[in-house]
């Protein structure tokens, strides 16, 4: 996956995009210009200057680590001047980059904002928002300094910022369609997809930066049980079953993994396990019908329901579904939430 600083998915190359096959491609910047080499499959320019490559290389379990080892030691990433075996350019301006600290980010917030857009040349989408922001001197010729403006308006400021976090809190919890407790939604994309739409590109980023387009990976997540009641594993279990032969449809694989309510961390716990995937099954235990049952709780459900458990924090709870290169034929979660295919809903147990 190649993410840019925009946090635009601006190219794929893998199974589902390009095939499984080798291959030599070409990631250039906004402002890059020349022919590109004989033996490129392809070319895919970022809208930024700085970016992002996430490889991502399935396993089919434990005893498959060797083959993934192999297959990964086959990926290099080489300047052009090296794969033209050429002398390689000046080299560019030493940058000084900040260094990142969530305080800083509250007190500083400009400065950090200034430092990137510098990086990241106006796209047509993005002229009207540059323009407000240049009228208050952010941007190239800043002249905003937060630090120096009167008491009154850095209330001001701060007050905007906390409504602006409200909304994509908001946009969060009502993201995509609900469904059977489950929120299924798309929200990451390329440019395009997102069309100068910042809430939408704000709460994709809270909800889960860097994520993959849909057709890619979708993700379904969850912090209620079917009822609609907050999931908390301090007071309650939960179970959720996949009925016989109802697995989520998928080319890849499948997983659920459970997060920390507040923190949206994993969770430490005495069997080290942290999700349920699909090239976990054969060691499953599936019901008398063919259905899997997960048991969500914060203590054991009992040595014979082990291998089906997924342990939960003691307190709020977080889960998301990981559906790796979904099927487009029926059934699918596809289009993302109009699919026939629906994740089931997380149930209260005793």
């Amino acid at each position: 996956m190649l993410c840019d600083a925009n946090t635009y998915n601006y190219g794929y190359i893998g199974s589902r995009a390009t095939g499984s096959g080798p291959g030599d491609y070409m990631v250039v910047g906004p402002d890059w210009k020349g022919a590109v080499p004989p033996g490129i499959k392809k070319m895919f320019r970022s809208s930024t200057q700085f970016s992002a490559a996430a490889y991502r290389t399935q396993l089919f379990g434990q005893d498959d680590i060797d083959n993934v080892k192999k297959v990964q030691s086959g990926y290099t990433a080489r300047t052009l001047s090296a794969y033209l075996n050429q002398s390689p350019p000046s080299p560019a301006p030493t940058i000084d980059f900040p260094k990142f600290d969530k305080e800083l980010v509250k007190t500083n917030f400009f400065e950090f904002l200034d430092f990137m857009l510098q990086f990241a040349p106006v796209q047509e989408s993005e002229k009207e928002i540059r323009a407000q922001l240049a009228r208050i001197g952010i941007g190239p010729g800043k002249t905003l300094n937060f630090k120096d403006l009167p008491v009154e308006q850095k209330l001001e400021i701060g007050l905007g910022m906390k409504e602006g976090d409200r909304k994509v809190e908001e946009a969060v919890a009502g993201a995509g369609k609900a469904i059977n407790g489950w929120r299924v939604t798309s929200l990451a994309g390329d440019s395009a997809f997102f069309n100068g739409d910042w809430l939408k590109r704000a709460l994709a980023a809270k909800a889960g930066i860097y994520a993959n387009d849909a057709v890619e990976a979708t993700y379904p997540f969850t912090r209620t049980d079917a009822d609609g009641q907050t999931l908390d594993g301090s007071g309650h279990n939960y179970a959720l079953t996949f009925p016989a032969g109802q697995f989520p449809p998928v080319n890849a694989f499948w997983s659920v993994t459970m997060y920390d309510g507040k923190t949206q961390l994993l969770i430490e716990n005495l069997i080290n396990r942290y999700l349920i995937n699909s090239p976990m099954l054969p060691n499953m235990t599936t019901n008398a019908d063919g259905s899997l049952t997960i048991y969500i709780q914060n203590k054991s459900p009992g040595a014979d329901k082990e291998a089906n458990w997924l342990p939960a924090p003691d307190g709020p709870i977080y889960l998301m579904m990981r559906l790796y290169w979904p099927k487009t034929t029926p059934p699918s979660i596809l289009p993302v939430g109009k699919g026939t295919w629906q994740p089931p809903g997380v149930k209260r147990v005793a």
